[in-house]
């Protein structure tokens, strides 16, 4: 159990839940928020805030002004609900270090499964069956060569090695389709993530419910395998 004070190391909607959740365990919260969200209803939610330094989203990502915050208003935890550095194994330590708690996995956790090649190999370590796929990183070659042996009614996903929420993730239906793909996840896992390298995820089927429906949660057989589709991919795609 927490006790002392909890940093919410977010925004809107997110942060004013935590708050809310924080104040029904009797926690004293601290927002934090750059100059442009002084207004936004979590900085009154929470009972007290701290101004970061930058604008936007950048301002919710700086890490060691996040912990600064936290170390000067005497909080003992931050809590980062999701996106942001919800998933960021280095934050995470870096909160250890600064003797803070982190809500959330372990850093070794989240180094661990922030990165789905390593995952997959993990979890074949442990006998978790796993979709068949390439490793990672992963060229067009090996990916267009990967998609030539499903035969002509093959399809594919590629995704990001280091992607969440659905980034760096897109459907290939052909060679052609595949390239075009291949480039785009790339370019944005790179712009997003910071990191560029990609795998073929796993064989997928033109009337699958991902393509039709992707708000939607849902099982589907895809190649013959049960998917269960996580919700942050599924929204997006």
């Amino acid at each position: 159990m927490i006790t002392g004070k909890l940093l919410v190391a977010n925004r809107g909607e997110i942060a004013v839940r935590i708050c809310r959740a924080a104040a029904e365990l009797n926690l004293k919260t601290v927002a934090v928020y750059p100059a442009n969200d002084a207004s936004s209803l979590h900085t009154q939610k929470a009972d007290e805030a701290r101004i970061l330094p930058g604008r936007g989203v950048a301002a919710y990502l700086d890490g060691d002004a996040i912990i600064a915050a936290a170390l000067d208003a005497g909080a003992t935890a931050i809590d980062p609900g999701y996106g942001f550095l919800s998933e960021n194994a280095a934050f995470a330590e870096a909160c250890a270090k600064a003797g803070l708690t982190f809500i959330g996995p372990r850093p070794e956790t989240l180094a661990l499964f922030g990165d789905k090649h390593a995952a997959r190999k993990r979890a074949a370590e442990v006998g978790i069956p796993t979709l068949p796929g390439t490793s990672a990183p992963t060229t067009l070659e090996e990916a267009t060569a990967f998609l030539s042996d499903l035969g002509p009614k093959g399809a594919v996903m590629v995704k990001a090695v280091a992607g969440g929420g659905g980034r760096g993730m897109r459907p290939a239906f052909s060679a052609d389709e595949l390239a075009e793909a291949f480039e785009r996840c790339r370019s944005e896992a790179q712009s997003a993530l910071g990191n560029g390298d990609l795998y073929r995820g796993f064989p997928i089927c033109g009337s699958c419910p991902m393509v039709a429906e992707p708000n939607q949660r849902f099982q589907a057989f895809c190649a013959s395998s049960l998917v269960h589709w996580v919700r942050c991919g599924q929204k997006r795609r």
